[in-house]
Order: C-alpha cells, then sequence, then structure tokens
C-alpha cells in the first residue's frame, strides 16, 4: 500500500464561500419552523463541505436568516465557512469551521460558484 505523507486535505486551515439553496432545503418544512430549521441546514452543509463537526454560526447570519421572520426565510444565501485551528486544551477536535454571512454582489448570486478566499491574517 501507498504511504501518505504530509497533510490531508481535511487538515489545513482554508476559507471558503458557498452559495447554499435553502428554498430546496426546507421544502415541505412546516411555516412555523423555517427559520431554525434553516440554521440546522446551514450547520449540516458546513459539517460536510468542511468535514469537522463543531460548527459554529455567526451571530448575522442568524440575524439575516431571522430577518424576515420565522417563515419567510430568504431563498439563497451566500456564506463564508472558514475552518480555524481549535485552541481550547480540551478540545475534542482539531479543528471547528465558523460561518459567517459573505456580502452578495450587485449582480445577484446567480452564476456564483464556490470561491477560495486567501487568508490575510
Amino acid at each position: 500500500m501507498v504511504e501518505k505523507t504530509g497533510k490531508g486535505r481535511k487538515e489545513e486551515v482554508v476559507t471558503r464561500e458557498y452559495t447554499i439553496n435553502l428554498h430546496k432545503r426546507l421544502h415541505g418544512c412546516t411555516f412555523k419552523k423555517m427559520a431554525p430549521k434553516a440554521i440546522k441546514e446551514i450547520r449540516k452543509f458546513a459539517q460536510k463541505a468542511m468535514a469537522t463537526t463543531d460548527v459554529r454560526v455567526d451571530v448575522k447570519l442568524n440575524k439575516h436568516v431571522w430577518s424576515r421572520g420565522i417563515r419567510s426565510v430568504p431563498r439563497r444565501i451566500r456564506v463564508r465557512i472558514a475552518r480555524k485551528r481549535n485552541d481550547e486544551e480540551d478540545a475534542k477536535e482539531e479543528f471547528y469551521s465558523l460561518v459567517t454571512v459573505a456580502e452578495i454582489p450587485p449582480e445577484g448570486l446567480k452564476g456564483l460558484g464556490t470561491k477560495v478566499i486567501d487568508e490575510e491574517d
């Protein structure tokens, strides 16, 4: 068997921007459970995209999802997901994911794909 050397893809600090289609993920959901389910779906998306079970949702993202009430959740949302190193000494995992809301370009969300963001710090 081939020995793997170096860091794997899941073991590096990275930041990416995604467009999440909440409309298809919330189809058939009860009106009064839309916004809480949207937050759960964002968490689930981040877990799958970044391969971390520890996902932290930013306050601004939560406010953006809830901005139109519990039932009128935005159909699509542009998020920035950053996989960061966990500095807590009693942490179960080495990395965690931080999900924040990204700025939406004036031309809209159509045609935007996944974009890797270079770390400034």
